[in-house]
């Protein structure tokens, strides 16, 4: 049976850096797989659809109708990686909904391999936040993203215990260049001939992680 894996990314704060990361998973999922397809769920945050207009939808959690039309796309086991990029004032709203359908058992039935990648803070939203999550989502379909330009010295221990992706912080110069719309991490990397950059050595290690988290969904899955 095929899988589709469906990666939610999101943090109950904003300005953490949640669309940098579903940034890079979609491009990292499209040079791997030729393709991805990007849900955005944002006010007026800098959002996916900003950066990725062709492979990205808006959607909305506000009302039932928002609800369902996005259930309706995530829960189709079609072989098309997804990535919803989910805004802070819609976190609570989210995770209700799923609870309240059972989104996670329903898309394991499916075959379609939910992962949550929530971003890790040392704020009390965050860690009042995670252990809602913990008792929804499998501790294997949930993961903490350690964004060293938001966290500066040791991710708390409470968000350490299961599986951790480190995104390690860039010089501000180079955040602001990555920053602009323009800007492809993939087209960085096939277009800049000396590999040794800092940017270039990023954007590797990022992409190897998203790779990794990959293959170990893959084989817990089989």
């Amino acid at each position: 049976m095929r899988q589709t894996p469906v990666y939610i990314v999101c943090s109950p704060r904003p300005l953490v850096g949640k669309t940098l990361v579903a940034r890079l998973l979609s491009e990292f999922l499209l040079l791997k797989h030729g393709k991805v397809l990007g849900f955005d769920v944002n006010l007026k945050e800098p959002s996916l659809l900003e950066y990725l207009p062709d492979t990205t939808e808006t959607a909305e959690v506000d009302d039932t109708f928002g609800k369902m039309a996005l259930m309706d796309r995530v829960i189709i086991n079609d072989d098309l990686p997804k990535v919803i990029d989910l805004g802070f004032h819609a976190f609570d709203k989210f995770f209700e909904m799923t609870e309240e359908i059972g989104f996670v058992k329903e898309a394991v039935r499916r075959g379609i391999v939910p992962v949550v990648m929530f971003i890790g803070d040392t704020d009390r939203v965050s860690a009042r936040s995670y252990p809602l999550l913990q008792r929804q989502i499998p501790r294997t379909s949930l993961v903490t993203v350690d964004n060293e330009y938001i966290v500066r010295g040791e991710l708390p221990e409470a968000f350490a215990t299961g599986k951790v992706v480190h995104i390690s912080a860039l010089p501000t110069f180079l955040k602001t260049y990555i920053d602009r719309l323009s800007f492809s991490f993939t087209d960085y990397l096939r277009h800049e001939r000396d590999t040794s950059t800092e940017l270039h050595q990023w954007i590797r290690r990022n992409y190897m992680s998203f790779r990794e988290l990959e293959l170990s969904l893959i084989l817990q899955q089989s």
